[in-house]
């Protein structure tokens, strides 16, 4: 398998100039196909934001049943029904759990206040993600969030996201372990995960805005083999862009099980 290949698959699949970058956790090696364009992270922002939080919570200023309140300032639409409610008293646990598994978007601006953006960024930054930037708490729909503290937008390259995931992999990030049981629950299989094969096993996060339409995650083989890959496109969320993903995925997946991979 080349570069090319994962051109050529994402060419046929309707996916575009798709960023794509793939490890074989196994063996080491990786392919990439990468344009260098920046592409606004969506909800991908939300891996490295859990990261700053297991770093906190290694080093003692927090803990996951830690006690926190949702103010009404950090409120916006979710795809679904959240418990995140102004007055809601939660944990950081439950906060990092929902922003992971579900995508929540008001326990992602609730560990932004938490964190302190500025310090996450440095915090994710010393771990050598140096374009990742929390600068901008989420939006769910239009008019975006009042957002008083925001210093433009937010960045976490698909480069930067294949390297966090080998990282977590690898149990080289705070709290590795525990990000990786709640990437595994992940409520939103509507993206690659379309095209995996029966007791294939992905923890993975996607990302959807009007602009842009990812996925990426860690992805365990009946064989034995384990990779990692990161898909960031320039095509809105919508159901047939979806499609797309699963179809890039459905003409990747026998080169994963190969012999000669």
């Amino acid at each position: 398998m080349t570069a090319d290949d994962l051109a050529a698959f994402a060419e046929q699949a309707g996916l575009g100039a798709a960023q794509i970058h793939l490890a074989n956790l196994t063996s080491g090696e990786r392919w990439g196909r990468d344009d260098g364009r920046w592409l606004y992270p969506a909800s991908m922002i939300k891996l490295p934001l859990a990261v700053a939080a297991g770093a906190v919570i290694d080093a003692g200023r927090l803990r996951w049943e830690s006690a926190v309140t949702v103010e009404a300032s950090n409120s916006t639409p979710n795809d679904t029904p959240s418990p995140m409610v102004p007055g809601y008293r939660t944990t950081v646990e439950e906060l990092v759990t929902l922003m992971l598994q579900r995508s929540d978007n008001v326990a992602t601006n609730v560990l932004y206040d938490v964190l302190e953006r500025g310090r996450a960024t440095a915090e994710v930054q010393s771990l050598g993600f140096r374009q990742t930037f929390f600068r901008r708490k989420l939006s769910g729909a239009e008019p975006l969030i009042d957002d008083p503290a925001a210093t433009g937008r937010n960045s976490f390259p698909a480069a930067e996201a294949l390297a966090l995931l080998i990282a977590l992999a690898a149990d080289r990030l705070p709290q590795s372990a525990a990000l990786r049981r709640i990437l595994a629950t992940s409520w939103w299989d509507t993206k690659l995960s379309r095209g995996l094969w029966a007791h294939d096993r992905f923890a993975h996060k996607t990302g959807d805005t009007d602009e842009v339409s990812h996925d990426g995650g860690l992805l365990s083989l009946a064989d034995g083999s384990h990779w990692a890959i990161v898909v960031y496109t320039d095509l809105p969320s919508s159901e047939e862009n979806d499609q797309r993903f699963g179809a890039f995925m459905r003409a990747l997946r026998p080169f994963l099980s190969s012999p000669a991979r």
